[in-house]
């Protein structure tokens, strides 16, 4: 009998809200057991509560009653209200989206306009839980567009498309480049593009945790668009292709990404972040990305440092024969499941660590 492990595990969470802890792990014995009662789909796994199963520096398996516990265990939440401000001149907005593969809501940064028009486009991929306003708060990314010239778009992903509001990085209708979420984002990209008159090979795409995953998988898919990727504390594209495969990434265990496909747009740059003390996404997954980025060759550039009065961190570069950048990796000594540099405002943020937001962009505006 096949079971639909996402629908069960969504039977399992439902059952945790209700208090029914022992219920739940009920649930998920009859399903390994092949027992499992048929159970309507739900519209998407509930993400964000695999990821705090995944909460090991060192992959091993958990008994499954720690799972349940881990599984009842409340995620962080966005201040309530909280909503970036603009800079003078500058405007932030809400808007809707839609196309052939779907619609979404959006917020939408403009900074003052500047002679030569923006600059360029950085598409912002929040992660699970988080809202827009929330994660603009918390990188501080609105700043950065303002000392560069970028228009920022925020996508949201709400709870009618995944549980905990993350991407579906996971499903493999997702990660293919005419399909599902990757289509609809790209097409989005597309849109503010044309609409601003942005100059080709000038758009980006930046995300934390899921976000961060779904950034991995547009770069690998829509390479002709994306001029550059940063992923903060994410996975690699085709990291997992359902719940179960999805926790094991998340610890860092049997993961068998898809390198990038040498398309006529060729790998895409990439630059990630990733904390040692992430018991989120095991840091491995940091290595996995820039691996899976499929830039062969190049000589490695090691370097140590710290952030002011704040944490240690390894950095690893990759530059192309020209002096652009191809890769860089990130490691943050101490560092949890959180944007580093960010601000306490928002959700998921480390303000300790080096300034991630204007280190990719740097890396972005070098690529082209």
């Amino acid at each position: 009998m096949k079971i639909d492990f996402p629908a069960v595990m969504g039977r399992a969470l439902d059952q945790i809200r209700a208090g029914k802890p022992g219920e739940a792990t009920r649930t998920i014995q009859a399903a390994l057991a092949g027992q499992a009662d048929a159970t309507p789909p739900r519209p998407a796994p509930d993400v964000m509560d695999a990821e705090i199963v995944a909460d090991t520096p060192a992959p091993r398996r958990r008994p499954l009653r720690e799972v349940v516990d881990m599984l009842s265990r409340a995620a962080p939440r966005p201040a309530p209200g909280v909503r970036p401000t603009a800079a003078p001149g500058a405007r932030y907005e809400s808007r809707s989206f839609a196309g052939p593969h779907g619609a979404r809501d959006y917020r939408l940064y403009q900074p003052a306009p500047r002679p030569g028009g923006p600059q360029g486009i950085v598409l912002m991929l929040h992660g699970c839980t988080q809202t827009p306003d929330d994660f603009a708060c918390g990188t501080g990314m609105n700043a950065q567009a303002d000392r560069h010239g970028l228009i920022l778009i925020y996508p949201h992903q709400s709870r009618r498309h995944n549980a905990q509001g993350c991407w579906n990085w996971f499903r493999p209708t997702d990660q293919h480049a005419n399909t599902g979420e990757p289509a609809l984002l790209a097409a989005l990209a597309r849109s503010i593009a044309a609409e601003f008159d942005v100059t080709p090979g000038r758009t980006f795409a930046a995300g934390l945790s899921a976000g961060g995953a779904m950034a991995a998988i547009l770069g690998a898919t829509h390479p002709d668009l994306f001029a550059a990727i940063g992923v903060h504390s994410g996975l690699p594209h085709g990291a997992a292709h359902d719940l179960p495969s999805a926790l094991a990434a998340m610890r860092g265990e049997g993961m068998r990404p898809c390198a990038q496909r040498a398309t006529a747009g060729g790998p895409v740059p990439t630059i990630v972040f990733h904390g040692l003390a992430d018991t989120t996404v095991h840091p491995s997954n940091g290595a996995a990305v820039i691996a899976a980025a499929g830039f062969a060759g190049g000589q490695v550039q090691h370097e140590q440092g710290r952030a002011t009065g704040g944490r240690a961190f390894r950095r690893a570069r990759v530059q192309g024969a020209d002096g652009r950048p191809l890769t860089e990796l990130w490691q943050i000594e101490g560092a949890g499941h959180g944007w580093s540099g960010g601000a306490a405002a928002g959700s998921y943020t480390d303000p300790t660590g080096p300034d991630a937001s204007a280190e990719m962009v740097r890396f972005f505006l070098e690529t082209v």
